[in-house]
């Protein structure tokens, strides 16, 4: 499991800024972001639609659900066909937004609904939104500290929001779909990707082998693989920069 993210006491440094030092880390947030930034510069004077943020967030249920192990295509998940993994995916997407503001408030809250939204209907209702165990529940609530209080690039703390839920786990079921959606809300609510027309579930579905070899560094290589994670996490976001609706 990951080394548990450092939570400053008051008034102490910013318990991520040693991250924006390490080699590579910086540029490639940059460019990252630079992408975006791109992406959303080139609209011009026409504003993004609620049908491309919609869009948006349909690719991007697919993606996390393949990831989860569905086998549903996204013209099923479009439709509504799909499995129950796609079926969970897709309520977490379609509540996802509803959750903006929640998150720079009361990540914790944030967590427990995007959870709730995933396994109803699957879950018993008293495991919903419920961290499984005491260590997961003090993970969770660092995580949730160490967003309130960390300055750092937003790019940097989505990136790490998603590890942290995806290795630690810490709900009963669909921690990945839970980790991927709280990333997105964090490029969100950071202003990052304010109308969520960025997909970057698809960035890291695109390069799966590398999602998924990273994120099993991170949870077993210390700073070397949470390094090694936030090395990976900027050339997912570009692709995702590429899989928007607004490229269409």
């Amino acid at each position: 499991m990951a080394e548990p993210l450092r939570v400053p006491a008051p008034g102490a440094d910013d318990p991520l800024a040693w991250l924006t030092n390490l080699e590579g880390v910086p540029s490639g947030l940059t460019a990252a972001r630079d992408g975006v930034d791109a992406l959303l510069r080139d609209r011009g004077r026409k504003q993004t639609t609620p049908e491309q943020t919609a869009e948006s967030l349909l690719r991007g249920a697919h993606a996390s659900a393949v990831l989860e192990g569905s086998a549903s295509s996204l013209e099923e998940v479009r439709a509504g066909d799909g499995d129950e993994i796609a079926q969970a995916a897709l309520r977490v997407s379609t509540g996802m937004l509803a959750l903006v503001p929640v998150i720079s408030t009361s990540p914790l809250q944030a967590f427990a609904r995007l959870h709730a939204l995933a396994g109803k209907g699957v879950l018993e209702e008293e495991s919903l939104g419920r961290p499984v165990n005491a260590e997961a529940a003090a993970r969770l609530g660092g995580l949730a500290e160490t967003l309130l209080t960390t300055t750092v690039p937003a790019m940097l703390v989505a990136a790490l929001v998603h590890a942290d839920i995806a290795t630690v786990a810490p709900f009963a079921s669909h921690n990945g779909i839970v980790a991927r959606a709280a990333e997105r809300l964090v490029l969100v609510a950071r202003g990052v990707d304010p109308a969520s027309v960025v997909v970057p579930e698809a960035g890291h579905l695109g390069l799966r082998a590398a999602y998924e070899s990273n994120l099993r560094g991170y949870a077993v290589g210390g700073q070397n693989g949470m390094h090694a994670w936030l090395l990976y996490a900027p050339q997912a976001y570009s692709a995702g920069t590429e899989a928007s609706p607004l490229r269409s």
